[in-house]
């Protein structure tokens, strides 16, 4: 072989050498990048400081992280804000910054199970436990009589917080709550907790964007919404993956079969349903019928018929959004909020 052809094909394999290598780092990179976030969200991080909660409960401790975020000129007047399933308390973070600009004290926790809060392998999960274990953070933090406003399925969790502790709820706001209809009613099927967990496991981040993209945000997509894909992501990925799957597979558990529709009318608190009603969440409905899915996740029909039958109920729809026009539409809806609290 000519010395000018070994010349070129030294070059030629260096140079293709180096372009996998260079690939290889920036993919380890990329998926370290997840990695790094853990079971725990320990590597992604929140607006603000970040509390823990320790708590003994189902022969468990457990500790409960939340925000605790005070304002410059205080109304007197505190908000826990209740996050929903594929969300965390960080997601919370343009409405934080709206209730302190408007002087509510707010306290933003993540629920057991969730995000930077425990894992337990073994925990029986309820809307009322969750509610205990919420309640039970706020008399800690000697708080006794709060504004709650719950998302999607923190929604669920908001509706029994107030059935169990009326007295200590002053206003209830209700944004695109899940459980409005009785899913397995209507015929979608039980699957079980190690069916959910077969499907949780390894999630990704083109799964998790695809489904937002359709559900929550109208079938279209931002990169602001971006970071809230690559922090569940993260988790399901990275470090304790397993315990994420698990604990998100008995979460859909309950969420399923936990419906909220039949105690609408025993809620005491002035309540405020903000729907987006483009939103067409339906828990479990990819395994039922065409003809079950059709009649499902209508939010406009579920919401009016909701705040027919809540006492002191005040309707706001948002004819193009989503499940979460929090993100969606930040502007009007915290429009809307400041002056559903007022």
């Amino acid at each position: 072989m000519k010395k000018k052809q070994l010349v070129k094909r030294f070059f030629l394999y260096g140079f293709m050498g180096f372009a996998c290598l260079f690939f290889s780092m920036e993919t380890k990179a990329a998926s370290q990048k997840l990695s790094d976030f853990g079971y725990e969200l320990q590597g992604f991080a929140y607006p603000w400081p970040v509390s823990q909660f320790s708590f003994q409960s189902q022969k468990n401790t457990l500790h409960m992280a939340y925000m605790d975020v005070s304002p410059v000129k205080p109304n007197g007047q505190v908000a826990v804000l209740l996050h929903g399933k594929n969300f965390c308390a960080a997601t919370w973070e343009s409405t934080i910054h709206i209730l302190v600009q408007h002087g509510y004290r707010v306290i933003a926790p993540d629920q057991i199970g969730f995000c930077k809060s425990s894992k337990p392998r073994a925990y029986q999960f309820t809307f009322a436990q969750l509610a205990s274990n919420t309640n039970a953070l706020l008399k800690h933090l000697k708080i006794s009589r709060v504004v709650v406003i719950g998302h999607s399925t923190g929604g669920m969790l908001g509706i029994r917080y107030a059935l169990m502790f009326p007295q200590e709820v002053a206003k209830l706001v209700l944004v695109d709550p899940v459980g409005l209809e009785d899913w397995q009613a209507k015929g979608v099927p039980y699957r079980t907790v190690d069916e959910w967990y077969k499907r949780e496991r390894g999630k990704t981040a083109e799964q998790i964007r695809a489904y937002e993209r359709k559900v929550y945000y109208a079938g279209e997509w931002k990169p602001v919404y971006e970071p809230w894909v690559q922090m569940l992501a993260g988790m399901y990925q990275g470090t304790g993956a397993d315990d994420v799957a698990w604990n998100s597979a008995l979460l859909y558990d309950m969420i399923a079969t936990q419906p909220v529709i039949y105690d609408l009318h025993r809620l005491k608190p002035p309540t405020t349903l903000i729907i987006g009603d483009k939103d067409v969440t339906a828990i479990g409905s990819d395994g039922a019928s065409a003809e079950v899915q059709a009649r499902l996740g209508h939010y406009p029909e579920l919401g009016r018929q909701a705040a027919a039958v809540i006492p002191h109920a005040t309707l706001i729809e948002f004819p193009t959004l989503g499940h979460t026009p929090q993100l969606q539409d930040p502007e009007a809806f915290h429009r809307a909020l400041i002056n559903a609290l007022n």
